[in-house]
């Protein structure tokens, strides 16, 4: 399996690049919104959480940092809560359609999702409503942060099957099933990682066949309330880095 492309279709990511999974709104995070738009950065998407969802209301300052990202060509995903499946179907179906009517939703960051085969069905019940909502070319992640059931893998273009600490990441170890899928399905989100070992943690992504990442050097404050401290909400502090490394053109 090929650790640098992966074949093109509907939906879905070709070269290594970076999945923003949430900054913070966009008045607090004035520089990390501007850098997405910036010419040549490998963004495959960045998604946008105005209030653990879209809000009552549109946001102007969410539809002023939306807009920029669509004159970009920067794909952006509505946050759903999925509560580990918990979340009434019509109530996140509600949200998707607020993405989309306020802020021209590309596809949605289904968070919190459930990995267990029981949970299966209906997952894939939303994610066929979801595609209804915005059509066949929705973009679909499903955020469960491990590897799930891998009957998962056909209900949504991505899958999130790494979401955690550095100090775990880099003793982790992929599940066999995945190498039946491209680059493309798989997505690492990776808080705590130190500079000096940030091509590693490049080697492993690759090594493992990840698509789509998000490497931070910013800790997890387990102190605070669920994201109330997101490690994911600001630029890493090597986001330069990042973007040589995996920019266009950029090979192993």
């Amino acid at each position: 399996m090929s650790h640098l492309t992966a074949p093109s279709s509907a939906g879905a990511v070709q070269a290594l690049g970076v999945g923003v999974p949430g900054y913070a709104h966009p008045l607090l995070a004035p520089v990390e919104w501007a850098e997405l738009t910036r010419p040549g950065t490998p963004v495959h998407w960045a998604v946008l959480n105005v209030a653990n969802g879209p809000g009552s209301r549109p946001d102007p300052h969410c539809l002023a940092a939306a807009g920029r990202l669509g004159s970009a060509g920067v794909r952006l995903l509505g946050h759903l809560d999925l509560a580990h499946g918990s979340r009434p179907l019509g109530e996140l179906v509600a949200d998707a359609e607020h993405f989309r009517d306020w802020y021209r939703a590309d596809g949605y960051y289904l968070d919190r999702a459930p990995a267990d085969r029981a949970d299966l069905a209906g997952t894939r019940r939303l994610t066929d409503r979801l595609r209804t909502v915005l059509g066949d070319g929705a973009h679909l992640v499903l955020g469960h942060g491990t590897h799930p059931h891998p009957g998962y893998a056909e209900t949504a273009d991505q899958l999130v099957t790494f979401s955690g600490a550095w100090v775990d990441y880099r003793w982790s170890q992929v599940a066999e099933w995945t190498a039946d899928y491209p680059e493309a399905k798989f997505v690492h989100l990776v808080h705590g990682v130190p500079r000096t070992h940030l091509d590693e943690a490049l080697r492993i992504a690759r090594w493992q066949g990840a698509g789509t990442i998000f490497f931070t050097d910013r800790p997890a404050d387990r102190s605070c309330p669920p994201g109330q401290s997101d490690p994911f909400h600001s630029l890493p502090g090597y986001w330069d880095e990042i973007v040589s490394r995996i920019g266009p053109g950029v090979s192993e």
